[in-house]
């Protein structure tokens, strides 16, 4: 395990300070908006609520030739009986354990109240985050060719994963990826989608099955190496498991990317839910702090029709 717990090199050496910086990581470019001011704000909310290494953060500039995509659909605005029936449920207080939507397959239940997270400062919960990861796989078996090949997890794998008395219990979530329960194996995905929840804060872990790299998103801009570490030793026995491959990620690579970064303290869960949404349609992240309001009665919209776009 020594020698595992050290597979993971930088892929880049962040600099200190607080100054616009480019970078050339072929599909890895993150634009994020914030003035230096904000940084440092941010960096003392995080330490503040003890989340992680925030010293390294840097800001980041496009080039002006990067390609551009069309991202108008990410972007749509409801229409007027979207609009309607989003105000009318998250604004309506009466009948709060009334249940609004049923999602057969997973059996996740969203009550008025639970979709109430998603009303501005709202933090999210489990049930709106896993529907919502329902939703993005159904998405993705409807439209395979336009969506990467991605397995998403639940809020509760990893912190399965990451019990027991050595804070690591492969056992736990052994037959949680079977093949007949899943119809594939993790080995055949291109990107392995891991919600991780620190006390009251939403990060995301990322396994790039395609690249063999980890990932470790903060909108915060926290690190987290034990994650990855626990994540990385999880894919081994994984493989082994259920293809009877052994492989060994030290040669795998811990990837930084510069991530649009939340600019106050309720709207971790939904830049995780944006992460998740944009990584699976092999897009960078070209949104920001501007857009969560937005995000949230979309994402609400999409759960009231259980399809997401």
């Amino acid at each position: 395990m020594g020698q595992l717990i050290s597979l993971l090199r930088r892929d880049s050496t962040d600099e200190g300070g607080s100054r616009v910086r480019k970078r050339r990581d072929k599909g890895l470019r993150e634009v994020i908006d914030l003035s230096a001011n904000r940084v440092q704000a941010d960096k003392a909310n995080a330490a503040r609520w003890d989340i992680g290494d925030v010293s390294n953060i840097t800001l980041e500039e496009a080039p002006g030739d990067w390609p551009k995509e069309d991202l108008s659909e990410l972007f749509t605005p409801l229409t007027n009986e979207e609009e309607s029936d989003v105000n009318n449920l998250l604004n309506d207080s009466g009948h709060s354990k009334k249940i609004i939507v049923r999602h057969e397959p997973s059996n996740i239940e969203i009550t008025k109240e639970k979709l109430w997270c998603l009303r501005p400062h709202g933090w999210l919960n489990d049930e709106v985050i896993n529907l919502y990861l329902e939703l993005l796989k159904e998405r993705a078996d409807r439209e395979p060719n336009r969506f990467l090949k991605c397995h998403f997890f639940n809020t509760f794998f990893y912190k399965k994963l990451a019990c027991g008395k050595t804070g690591y219990d492969y056992q736990s979530v052994r037959r949680w990826t079977t093949p007949n329960k899943l119809g594939y194996r993790l080995a055949e995905c291109e990107k392995i989608f891991i919600p991780v929840h620190r006390d009251v804060h939403w990060c995301l872990a990322i396994i790039d099955m395609k690249e063999e790299t980890f990932h470790y998103l903060d909108s915060l801009g926290g690190k987290d190496g034990t994650v990855l570490r626990i994540l990385a030793r999880y894919i081994m026995d994984e493989l082994k498991d259920k293809n009877n491959i052994e492989i060994d990620t030290s040669s795998w690579r811990e990837v930084s990317v510069h991530l649009p970064l939340q600019h106050n303290g309720w709207d971790c869960g939904m830049f995780m839910l944006k992460f998740i949404d944009f990584y699976s349609r092999g897009l960078i992240l070209s949104f920001s702090q501007e857009h969560m309001e937005y995000f949230r009665r979309r994402t609400a919209n999409e759960i009231l029709r259980l399809r997401a776009d």
